[in-house]
């Protein structure tokens, strides 16, 4: 790798390290590109690793960000009196791995709605719950209440159902003394 030889040290075995005919780019906001000057093509993943990767981080002391006449980023080193295309913030580069949300969250029979839907904020969204007035239909309809959803409970028995909501209305003022909620969704009720 040229940036090392030209530190002094050694090409390694490291996965980080280049192909031939590779060499390692920087944009203006700090992300990461790779150049493959044998295709004549470039790309955001590494192409040993496929690891995405952003600067992280600001300039050392002393250098400066610069773009030359063909819009290529390059970097002034005022202490030194050099120039270089290569980013010095390179060696502190951070893996840019946006959290993708898991597909299937391991849950067991003792986890509750509320825990599911821990952190979520659904203001602006319809539920429809059927069963709504007792047990699991209950536990939903509340779950998605208390996060802000507008819920409509379907249910055979109306006096039930109106009772469900006083319940589920008493449980949002209580828990509003301990932390704040999102705005509670509103809640109609239709027979089922």
């Amino acid at each position: 790798m040229a940036a090392l030889r030209y530190a002094g040290l050694d090409d390694t075995d490291s996965e980080d390290e280049l192909p031939p005919g590779w060499e390692q780019r920087t944009t203006k906001d700090g992300w990461v590109y790779y150049a493959n000057h044998t295709e004549e093509k470039t790309q955001w993943e590494h192409p040993k690793t496929g690891k995405r990767k952003r600067i992280a981080g600001d300039l050392p002391y002393g250098w400066e960000q610069e773009t030359d006449e063909n819009g290529q980023v390059f970097f002034v080193d005022h202490i030194n009196k050099r120039t270089t295309y290569l980013d010095p913030r390179l060696a502190f580069t951070v893996d840019d791995s946006p959290t993708k949300p898991t597909t299937r969250q391991r849950y067991d029979g003792s986890t509750t709605a509320m825990e599911i839907l821990q952190g979520r904020d659904l203001s602006g969204k319809v539920v429809v719950v059927t069963g709504a007035n007792s047990g699991i239909g209950f536990e939903t309809a509340k779950s998605f209440a208390l996060h802000g959803a507008h819920v409509i409970l379907a249910c055979r028995n109306m006096t039930r159902a109106s009772e469900a909501v006083s319940r589920i209305l008493g449980e949002w003022k209580t828990k509003q003394n301990y932390h704040p909620l999102p705005k509670l969704g509103s809640m109609k009720v239709f027979k089922h």
